[in-house]
């Protein structure tokens, strides 16, 4: 095979990109949509802040997201993904509770969890989400994989992804979040400087 060519043999580009719109839509989207745009807008006019995380390409889709509601939405919003953070979180608490410490620390009244797992398993993101419920914070998940993930079962809302394919759920997750960016600016081309 020459440079630039690809091998499709192993995947159907057309039922993968069937799987893509038979997830992209669930039948409650946009009235879940409607709720998360409201209770973001609720918490930031009462002085809370959104707190996103996640792991892995989670935490990248929780980077991206903490600044797009603070800058274009202006919602305040952050994520605790540096490494310094996380490497002395863990090393002091273990990686299974290292979020839920950080959110100890810096979680106040009215802040609202905004949890990415595409298993709805990873036990640092379940911990963290136990201890926002438990704080009387708001728990918004984006998961996938199993209809049943406790991530999901714990969330004030939840959107899943009816897919086993990481891409896929990452992918609709990132759309999903951004809409609601879009939804709290009322359109969806606007200048970002």
């Amino acid at each position: 095979m020459q440079f630039g060519q690809t091998n499709m043999t192993n995947l159907n580009l057309d039922d993968y990109f069937k799987e893509y719109k038979e997830c992209l839509i669930p039948e409650n989207l946009f009235s879940d949509l409607s709720k998360a745009k409201d209770i973001i807008e609720s918490a930031n006019r009462e002085n809370g802040k959104i707190i996103f995380a996640g792991n892995g390409a989670s935490s990248s889709i929780s980077s991206h997201a903490a600044l797009d509601f603070t800058k274009q939405a202006n919602i305040k919003a952050t994520s605790y993904h540096d490494p310094a953070l996380i490497t002395a979180f863990v090393n002091d608490y273990g990686y299974d509770n290292w979020l839920r410490e950080v959110f100890v620390k810096y979680t106040q009244k009215n802040d609202i969890g905004i949890l990415i797992s595409v298993s709805g398993e990873s036990r640092n993101i379940i911990n963290a989400a136990k201890f926002l419920k438990e704080n009387g914070n708001k728990v918004i998940s984006f998961s996938g994989k199993s209809i049943n993930n406790e991530l999901r079962s714990i969330s004030d809302l939840s959107f899943w992804v009816d897919s086993q394919s990481y891409n896929i759920v990452e992918g609709i997750h990132m759309i999903w979040v951004t809409t609601i960016i879009d939804m709290i600016i009322g359109k969806s081309v606007y200048s970002v400087s």
